[in-house]
């Protein structure tokens, strides 16, 4: 019986040591894997509670300083086709070209320094998004042949975040996160309708939307030890 107790506390002290080594990085590099977000409104989008996935696509480099971690990241050039219903689900489709990229810098705080490691935190930075493309409507007795449209949109983004970090090796983890990005943008549209004059209409908006991105997987390199 004296030999299982003594098997337990071992077991006890390596992993707690384990766990202490691994908080005694100075510096972190993380890579998102696989990200599943909500992208900003896009002119009149009619599906916008709809999500995004990202694969490989942000990181972070993190300063170390005991339970709390200085980080700088964001999600790096995003490009794709995209085609939503714009306005209504009968009334127009739009087709185009969306691109949206952002930086942030914050802090983290782990709760603990077992092998298994939740933590909260805090991001502001900037974010750019951008779609240009052709609507079209889907009625066929509309009197117009569509028009071109140019959507824009910069501003600052401020996002808690909650997340889960497992070490499992001493300089290797494996993270989960989620945030809840507040963007507060500036917005520019530029439409060209598809007639002889080519009319063109310009529209400018300061707008706050919420896009919550509920989970953000990836792996974290520890370097340069602090001992």
């Amino acid at each position: 019986m004296n030999r299982v107790i003594l098997v337990i506390v071992s077991l006890f002290i390596s992993v707690s040591t384990f766990a202490q080594i691994d908080g005694n990085y100075n510096y972190s590099i993380g890579i998102k894997g696989y990200s599943l977000v909500q992208i900003p409104k896009i002119l009149q989008q009619n599906n916008t509670d709809d999500y995004t996935t990202m694969w490989l696509n942000g990181g972070m480099i993190k300063l170390n300083d005991n339970q709390i971690a200085f980080r700088i990241g964001g999600h790096y050039y995003y490009k794709r086709n995209l085609t939503f219903d714009n306005q209504c689900e009968t009334c127009e489709t739009a087709k185009g070209n969306f691109s949206d990229f952002s930086i942030k810098l914050g802090f983290e705080k782990n709760f603990n320094y077992s092998v298994i490691q939740p933590y909260f935190g805090f991001d502001i930075g900037f974010r750019a998004s951008n779609f240009k493309g052709d609507i079209h409507s889907k009625s066929t007795s509309s009197p117009t042949n569509g028009y071109a449209a140019n959507s824009s949109k910069n501003g600052a983004t401020f996002s808690p975040v909650l997340g889960i970090k497992v070490n499992a090796l001493k300089n290797l983890s494996i993270f989960a996160e989620s945030t809840l990005d507040f963007f507060y943008a500036y917005e520019r549209q530029e439409t060209v309708l598809n007639d002889a004059a080519k009319t063109r209409t310009f529209a400018k908006y300061n707008k706050l939307e919420t896009l919550l991105n509920p989970v953000s997987v990836g792996i974290q390199f520890h370097l340069v030890g602090k001992n």
